[in-house]
């Protein structure tokens, strides 16, 4: 897409603007490349993550809409990074507390740093045909996401592989041959990035018909009308949000702090829940020293709030 943000438009009507981007790239001179990023976001009061890697460049950023457009442009015109894959939302408040620029040693870890998927990724769909993709009963749908993303919400009839880590995902493929032969295979993921690599690294194992979801589930609760909608649920992302639904609305979804994985109304309900110290999820294999510690915390916190004061260790 074009290197320049579109108008702050309805579906971020807020204070504060999210971008998710990224881009398959070959960058050179890393450390440069990081120290000028840092100084155009930290210019502009940008916050949020950037990863940075010889692959390209993943992350999600925000900050004040006209602010957040000028960094933009700017890491735009850095080579390499001059079409990014960009996707905007709204904020109510920062859904970060601080910037982080890294090098890394791939953009989104898949343990393959040699594999490309400038030269091999599968196909793109949009979301306003994506709907008849998945409904084709030769079509396998694999949500590439971890597991705990998925228990938040998914595609209606998607495939969850059940890994824990996006590294798992070429383990599971070899695992599921079979399965995969001589069928449509449709991926998705969050914002693009994942299903991007995934479908390069399913068709250098030798499958053809390999498509991918454009922009991701965001970009699709964005585009579809939820009466038309596929999804189920919500869609968990990487910020104080926890998730987002039809229209990127906040969701009602929170987060554990302990183990950082999305709880529900039913998860809070359950009596292993125990807000800022564990959750279903890791009330049964947490250290007991560490459930002190989180408990200490909570405990802090909230006697911070009763005196109208933010408590600097509180969970970002």
């Amino acid at each position: 897409m074009s290197s320049t943000p579109p108008p702050f438009s309805d579906p971020a009507a807020l204070p504060i603007r999210v971008a998710a981007l990224y881009r398959f790239a070959r960058l050179e001179d890393l450390p440069a490349l990081q120290q000028d990023i840092l100084a155009i976001c930290r210019r502009n009061g940008i916050v949020g993550t950037l990863l940075l890697a010889f692959e390209g460049i993943n992350g999600t950023i925000a900050g004040q809409p006209d602010k957040l457009d000028e960094a933009l442009d700017q890491i735009c015109r850095r080579s390499g990074l001059g079409d990014l894959e960009l996707k905007f939302s709204g904020a109510a408040s920062l859904p970060f507390r601080r910037l982080k620029v890294k090098v890394k040693r791939e953009i989104v870890t898949m343990a393959k740093p040699d594999l490309d998927p400038r030269l091999s990724a599968g196909t793109y769909v949009s979301p306003g045909e994506w709907n008849a993709l998945i409904s084709d009963p030769e079509t396998i749908v694999i949500d590439t996401r971890n597991d705990y993303e998925v228990r938040l919400g998914t595609f209606a009839g998607a495939v969850d592989p059940n890994t824990t880590t996006f590294s798992e995902f070429p383990a599971w493929v070899e695992a599921h041959r079979e399965d995969l032969a001589g069928r449509k295979i449709a991926m998705f993921c969050t914002g693009g990035i994942r299903c991007e690599k995934a479908t390069a690294y399913v068709r250098e194992a030798g499958f053809e018909s390999v498509f991918h979801l454009k922009g991701g589930i965001l970009q699709y609760l964005e585009d579809v009308p939820a009466d038309r909608s596929l999804w189920q649920g919500e869609c968990f992302v990487f910020d104080d949000r926890v998730a987002v639904g039809h229209g990127l609305s906040l969701g009602a979804a929170q987060l554990c702090h302990a183990c950082r994985h999305p709880v529900t109304e039913a998860d809070r309900a359950d009596p292993r829940y125990v807000e800022g110290v564990c959750c279903p999820q890791c009330a049964e294999t947490q250290d007991p020293a560490d459930r002190a510690r989180f408990a200490e915390r909570q405990k802090q916190i909230e006697l911070a709030a009763e005196r109208c004061q933010s408590h600097l260790r509180s969970p970002s």
